[in-house]
């Protein structure tokens, strides 16, 4: 019994036959998507370059270690290049329907997706290939198979499916990619050969009838774009056969009928060579029977459109076929299996009136073929420049992947030449961006808030704050000064240091209640960084914050595009403290604290509308906050000044927020209220940075200070105060491993970029060298001078508390937003050491 059940079970499937399934399932899937609008299409292209961008890092590393190949920050690269430069390119291309359209030439051309592209991924660029290949086939509607390096199969798969999964839950057709999980010789041969595409690296009816005959009988219907079959509509049909008649063309009785299509085809079902290019007269006497002459065309009138009938396939010859159709619809269907059966790509006509241009566009819709000519005989209309200007002249003629051409147009000298491309160097357009206004002076509080009524006619004002600063009365000189503006006001005052999320909805919810239409957050980062994301919130409640937080390597080609900000309510910051300079900067950072999740979002949305620098409320900062908000300013400053897109702009304001530093942050620390002129100053040196690195950006100090901060609960200031003399060494090797890139940074020249500052504040040295060192032991006493320690051991932080979460604060540092501005472009490995310095010696 157990013999006979093995004997009946199925057998087991090969990995050939497990293939042509997948390939005939993927077909099927790409027919559904090819049906897709430009809106799904963009909506699945989006979401796909998002999930891909999203896996950079795992994808990079998954890469190396699989290949052995190839360095795991470079390939970071590639991948983020891959998802976030091929969507930023490609994201407004239209690729559905009609692309392009001359009207007053007549000329219209019609996107359509190529079917299933077989893509062959090598094992150099395993992910960042797969993401490319998948995201362009996604973009134009077509499926795409995979055939990874065998050396790469495992992540080149996981890139592929990330795209899949990403794609599937946008509405994308299941299975429109795929792979082979087990790549052979064999299987990708199969593959290439299968696949459509390789991506390695008197009334209109009376007109129509002579437009046929014409073309028909040119070269004795030797043209290749020659009419081989009409279909009229029923009730023009007696009218169309009669003009033919007239025109001197035959039809043939059936007798004659079945005569003619035994000469027709060959035996091996191929058009016979006897009757190619021959008179009607001539072809008429093969097959047995006479017509005159000057006979034009022998007309079959015939029903089935199958194979199976002679003359539904080419003749080349003046042989017609005459089909009778009830409707359009059904002269439609027909029209799609003559050219189904007698092989896509070609060319089809339409004889319409020029009003009726719903059913022209169904018309066009429904052919594969690559020319569709209205109005036009076929011949000499398929060859163009004859009836349509704009058709490139030509006798050869491509069918595109309909036929299995690489072409799908008139081929013309652009398809026999290859085009160089001289590319010089250029630097893409800088910004420089601020809020609307900027008030400063001590005492500047009243006349700046003034505007609120008399300039804006504001009515209601929301107040964002902390306990510390609500409880000692702060938020009275604005509130006393709403009153007096007749503008109402509620203050939400629970913030706390590294807000949260959880904070934020709950001053969401107050937010909302009140309605105000201007928000004023009053404090250090932490209260302005609430406020902003209270505002985005209140704004935009349809906002996903991982979508926000997408990092991107080009602020201007970013993936995700910010939503425009300040149709509810105007934001007004008001520093208390002397380092952050969140009042001029589009950036805050939330943390979710049911996970842990730290969300920095950056747009220029986010800057605020008006910045107010009144040192009245900066003056009583205890000696801790003005030390690390000072050094913090301090980074900003240096950071920005090396920044790879660094300006003349935000040069100037650099160089003035360190020399105001360095000349009063000391005093301010040792004297505070008790020197107001230190106090302002240092608020405009915070400021001022501010203004420099949120169009400059940062570099890795602050890249490996926002994780140290994070993982061991270091005052941000001091975690820069840690880790900057490292950095400018790091960045001061004129030979790097790998330099920063953007188009206006063309060597690495951090090192000269420092002394520049280091001259400015008044640091000499007879050289480079020399004024370099003097002005890290500058930075060094300075940091003594207020307080700051030396290295992080000395904050209490046990080593093996350290080295526990090292590995992942690197990762985290390298992926920070402010990594890529850095000068000098870091491995981990060389992050790692700079932590493991600055936790032993600083």
């Amino acid at each position: 019994m157990a013999k006979q059940e093995a004997k009946n079970a199925p057998e087991e499937k090969t990995s050939e036959q497990l293939l042509q399934e997948k390939i005939a399932a993927m077909r099927e899937a790409q027919k559904k998507f090819a049906t897709f609008t430009e809106e799904q299409v963009d909506k699945i292209f989006f979401e796909a370059a998002m999930a891909a961008n999203k896996q950079r890092i795992p994808l990079a590393k998954m890469a190396c270690e699989e290949t052995g190949m190839g360095v795991v920050e470079d390939k970071v690269i590639k991948n983020h290049y891959a998802a976030e430069y091929m969507y930023n390119a490609y994201k407004k291309v239209k690729t559905v329907g009609v692309i392009e359209e001359d009207k007053a030439f007549g000329i219209k051309k019609i996107a359509e997706p190529v079917g299933l592209v077989g893509a062959v991924i090598p094992t150099t660029n395993p992910t960042s290939t797969a993401i490319f290949k998948c995201l362009i086939c996604l973009k134009t509607r077509n499926a795409i198979i995979i055939s990874p390096h065998p050396r790469a199969k495992k992540c080149t798969v996981e890139a592929a499916r990330i795209i899949l999964d990403a794609a599937v839950k946008a509405g994308a057709p299941e299975g429109i990619i795929g792979w082979v999980d087990e790549p052979t010789i064999e299987l990708s041969n199969m593959i290439m050969k299968s696949v459509d595409v390789i991506l390695a690296t008197g009334g209109p009816g009376m007109v129509a009838v002579y437009s046929v005959i014409h073309s028909k009988t040119f070269d004795n219907g030797m043209i290749c774009a020659s009419e081989q079959s009409v279909t009229a509509i029923a009730d023009i049909y007696p009218a169309v056969r009669a003009e033919f008649l007239k025109r001197g063309c035959h039809i043939l009785n059936k007798e004659e009928l079945d005569m003619v299509r035994k000469v027709i085809l060959t035996e091996a079902g191929t058009v016979n060579p006897k009757i190619v290019g021959q008179k009607a007269a001539t072809i008429a006497q093969i097959a047995g029977f006479s017509v005159p002459a000057d006979t034009k065309i022998l007309i079959g009138e015939v029903t089935s459109v199958d194979i199976a009938e002679p003359f539904a396939h080419e003749k080349l010859s003046p042989v017609l076929a005459l089909y009778k159709a009830p409707d359009f619809k059904t002269a439609l269907d027909m029209a799609e299996k003559l050219i189904a059966d007698g092989g896509y790509g070609h060319t089809s006509s339409l004889y319409i009136h020029p009003s009726e241009t719903k059913k022209m566009a169904e018309h066009a819709a429904r052919m594969k073929t690559c020319r569709i000519l209205v109005n036009t005989p076929s011949s000499q209309g398929g060859i163009g420049d004859l009836y349509n200007f704009k058709l490139a002249p030509s006798l050869t003629l491509g069918c595109g992947s309909y036929g299995g051409n690489s072409v799908s147009e008139n081929v013309n000298v652009k398809h026999l030449i290859n085009i160089k491309t001289v590319a010089e160097r250029r630097e893409n357009m800088l910004w420089f961006r601020t809020p609307e206004k900027v008030y400063f002076k001590k005492g500047c509080l009243p006349v700046a808030l003034d505007e609120l009524k008399t300039y804006y006619n504001k009515k209601k004002a929301f107040i964002v704050t902390d306990t510390f600063l609500y409880t000692n009365g702060y938020t009275k000189a604005i509130t006393d000064l709403l009153d007096d503006m007749g503008i109402t006001h509620t203050c939400f005052y629970e913030v706390a240091p590294d807000p949260t999320l959880q904070i934020a909805r709950k001053g969401l919810e107050q937010l909302k209640a009140f309605e105000p239409d201007v928000i004023i957050a009053l404090g250090g980062g932490s209260s302005m960084d609430a406020g902003k994301i209270m505002w985005l919130m209140y704004e935009h409640p349809e906002c996903n914050f991982e979508d926000l937080a997408m990092d991107f390597m080009d602020i201007r080609k970013r993936v995700y595009v910010f939503p425009k900000m300040g149709e509810k309510a105007m934001f007004v910051a008001i520093p208390t403290s002397s380092g952050t300079g969140s009042e001029v900067t589009p950036f805050a950072i939330i943390t979710d604290a049911d996970t842990g999740t730290k969300w920095p979002i950056a747009d220029y949305e986010l800057l605020p509308n008006m910045a107010i620098i009144d040192t009245d409320f900066m003056m009583n900062q205890p000696k801790g906050l003005t030390s690390a908000s000072g050094i913090d300013a301090l980074t900003h400053a240096l950071e920005a000044y090396a920044s790879i897109m660094a300006t003349d702009y935000t040069d100037g304001l650099a160089l003035m927020a360190t020399k105001n530093i360095f000349t009063y942050l000391q005093r301010a620390y040792d004297k505070g209220a008790a020197d107001p002129v230190a106090r302002e100053r240092m608020a405009n040196a915070s400021t001022m940075a501010g203004m420099a690195f949120a169009n400059a950006f940062l570099g890795i100090c602050h890249s490996m200070a926002h994780k140290l901060g994070a993982y061991h609960h270091l005052p941000h200031g001091v975690a820069n105060a840690l880790l900057i003399e490292l950095v400018m060494r790091y960045n001061a090797d004129p030979a790097p491993v790998k330099m920063g890139t953007f188009s206006q940074y063309p060597y690495p020249h951090a090192k000269e970029r420092y002394c520049e500052m280091a001259r400015f504040v008044g640091i000499t040295g007879k050289n480079d060298d020399e004024v370099f060192e003097n002005f890290i032991k500058a930075i060094a006493d300075l940091k003594e001078k207020v307080g700051i320690k030396r290295t992080i051991k000395e904050y209490g932080i046990k080593e093996e508390d350290f080295m526990a979460t090292l590995d992942e604060m690197v990762e985290n540092a390298f992926n920070d937003q402010c990594t890529g501005a850095n000068p000098r472009y870091p491995l981990m490995s060389e992050m790692k050491a700079i932590y493991l310095k600055a936790y032993h010696e600083g």
